[in-house]
């Protein structure tokens, strides 16, 4: 059977071997008699599991020694509360604001330590990174969405403190290009990413946190949320989301097969520059993100009037093409191509587009 293209934000879509394969291990994990569900995690089969996860992981992204890899819950709304719980030690935080994720980030940390915004670009719409940060003397962490799943906004590179008279660390939400674009460490002092987007089932939220920030936890910091106790139980304080982890450790193998994140760069680039160029020059589809900062993996765009939206999608979902409908804050549409959308998929969205813009333009 041909399977639609699905370009969800989130949940999103999974590479289909990776469908298959824990499909045929569904009832019998390596013939241990158990599904992975049914595992105990501390068993030495989950332990496998887990313990060749965060090696592919590592390996992937090339992460160094000295940072730690944790497998926790409660997705990037949660690490909103949980990074200033570990990371703030009672002084001032700053946040970039670029989009409707690092806007919710800011809101959730005003809860727990003295959050204020350095930079901001709602005033444009969120369509651009601000040129001009005002960073605190001495903030505990500087805080950026490096990419923007509602707005489509990416940063290109990795905003470098240190140029910037800052050596505080920089705290990255990476959840929607995880996997998709190498990771400058030497600029980044914690990672964080929710599974859902590009690397797995909802559930699991990593975070790749170097050594020397773990251990300074707030005392209301709950437990199971202190990096150092997570850390020091290797995930496993608490009862991990097991079944998550097992298909992100699928789906880190499979990157790895496909060529690792040199190529899922390139092939993003590909994707991207796809559809870009076309909404760019058909004349009638509107993207409004400023170019030097438009989101590889995830695209808003806009028909020339909302009333031809819904048929616009209806014609999509007859051809396929699963999920176009954009966020409820922004409107319009958009086109989330993660990892596990091939070029073949774009490719069909861009002819569904010129041939509905055709028909009604």
């Amino acid at each position: 059977m041909k399977r639609p293209y699905n370009f969800s934000a989130g949940p999103a879509a999974l590479p289909q071997e990776v469908l298959e394969q824990a499909a045929a291990e569904m009832l019998d994990w390596h013939g241990s008699g158990m599904s992975v569900m049914e595992m105990s995690h501390r068993g030495r089969e989950f332990m496998s599991i887990r313990d060749q996860a965060e090696t592919d992981l590592r390996e992937l992204l090339d992460v160094p020694s000295h940072y730690h890899v944790l497998f926790m819950q409660g997705g990037g709304i949660a690490e909103n509360a949980i990074v200033p719980l570990n990371l703030s030690r009672g002084g001032t935080v700053d946040f970039v604001v670029t989009g409707g994720w690092s806007a919710k980030s800011y809101k959730e940390a005003k809860r727990y330590c003295r959050a204020r915004v350095a930079a901001s670009s709602e005033a444009d719409g969120y369509t651009r990174i601000p040129a001009q940060w005002q960073l605190s003397e001495r903030p505990s962490y500087v805080h950026v969405c490096t990419n923007e799943t509602i707005h489509g906004v990416e940063f290109q590179e990795l905003p470098d403190l240190k140029a910037l008279g800052c050596d505080a660390p920089l705290v990255i939400d990476c959840s929607s290009h995880i996997a998709s674009r190498p990771i400058d460490w030497s600029r980044v002092g914690l990672a964080f990413a929710g599974a859902q987007k590009n690397i797995g089932p909802a559930g699991l939220t990593l975070v790749i946190v170097r050594e020397d920030l773990v251990g300074h936890a707030l005392e209301i910091c709950p437990s199971a949320f202190d990096y150092k106790t997570v850390a020091e139980n290797h995930s496993m304080y608490n009862t991990p989301p097991t079944y998550a982890i097992y298909t992100a450790g699928l789906v880190f193998q499979w990157l790895k097969r496909q060529g690792g994140v040199a190529e899922m760069e390139r092939r993003a680039r590909a994707k991207a520059e796809l559809l870009y160029g076309y909404i760019d020059a058909s004349g009638w589809y509107v993207n409004k993100v400023d170019p030097t900062c438009r989101s590889r993996m995830n695209v808003p765009f806009f028909l020339p009037d909302d009333r031809l939206n819904e048929a616009f999608l209806a014609g999509a979902k007859e051809r396929g093409l699963l999920q176009l409908k954009g966020h409820k804050s922004v409107g319009g549409m958009r086109a989330s191509i993660y990892n596990a959308m091939p070029l073949e998929g774009v490719q069909a969205l861009v002819d569904y587009m010129r041939e509905f813009a055709a028909r009604h333009g």
